[in-house]
């Protein structure tokens, strides 16, 4: 049987009443090996499908992965543990991380923090202090700044800047819900917040401190069209407030503006100075 297999038998077992205490260690073995598959990047909660209209129809979900994910949680039990001199209780230790500075990346002490089941590409970056929860996957050459989080199975690509103070959200349930996507090239300014499955394209350029959830529309003024929980490659986006409407008082009872994302093309100055911080990088 495939891993796929084993986990879909096991979660069949988990819905029909299997609990921690019933768990085999064959059961547990399962498991541990697909944690393994995660951070090696077998196997990811979403994955590229190809060409789409919008960003979101470039990927495809894996709600067996999440159940796997799921699986990790129900079936195991809450235990005592130590990081450094920090006591602790989880079902799960922290990410050994000796593959990852195989692959040329690196992760700054006193506060880096990988779960397990999460995934480091090459050449990345992780500055402290820095959370990665499990399931969520950080490309090659990936920057992940201090005091960033990286949620549940969010997606990120590769050559990715997320700057200092950024929220990635994550998802675990309903499992057919969208993961946060962040495609290849992205830079998100410091303080910028990704949330319920936001979907950023490649190479777009998003200002500090900018809200990116499905609730707030995206004013893309390069194809003169409102988007929700999306943001279209190459482009510059930034947040600001605009005039609100009788319809949107159940949003915002009593305000005058309403909070949105103005998206433009990518301005020559602001390529100059994203290809000038590789640059500096390297």
């Amino acid at each position: 049987m495939s891993l796929r297999d084993d986990i879909d038998d096991l979660w069949n077992r988990y819905d029909e009443g299997l609990t921690a205490e019933d768990a085999t260690a064959d059961d547990l073995a399962t498991l541990d090996a697909f944690l393994e598959s995660l951070e090696a990047g077998e196997v990811r909660a979403a994955e590229p499908s190809g060409s789409g209209e919008s960003v979101r129809d470039r990927w495809t979900v894996n709600e067996w992965v999440k159940h796997g994910i799921l699986l990790n949680f129900g079936l195991r039990s809450i235990e005592p543990r130590t990081h450094g001199d920090v006591d602790y209780h989880d079902v799960l230790p922290l990410r050994e991380t000796g593959d990852i500075g195989e692959r040329g990346s690196r992760n700054t002490p006193d506060g880096t923090v990988l779960r397990r089941g999460a995934y480091v590409g090459s050449d990345a970056i992780m500055m402290s202090p820095s959370f990665v929860n499990i399931g969520a996957y950080v490309g090659d050459g990936t920057l992940v700044d201090s005091c960033d989080t990286v949620g549940s199975c969010a997606q990120i690509g590769a050559d990715v800047k997320l700057g200092a103070n950024t929220l990635i959200g994550g998802v675990l349930e309903p499992v057919e819900d969208n993961p946060v996507i962040i495609e290849d090239g992205v830079s998100l300014g410091a303080g910028c917040r990704v949330t319920s499955g936001f979907a950023v394209g490649e190479n777009s350029v998003v200002g500090e401190n900018t809200l990116l959830t499905p609730r707030i529309p995206v004013y893309d003024l390069v194809e003169e069209e409102v988007l929700y929980g999306e943001l279209p490659a190459e482009r510059r986006a930034f947040a600001r407030y605009v005039e609100s409407s009788v319809s949107d008082e159940d949003l915002i009872p009593g305000a005058a503006y309403k909070p949105a994302v103005v998206a433009t093309d990518i301005e020559t100055e602001t390529l100059e100075s994203t290809e000038r911080e590789d640059a500096l990088r390297q």
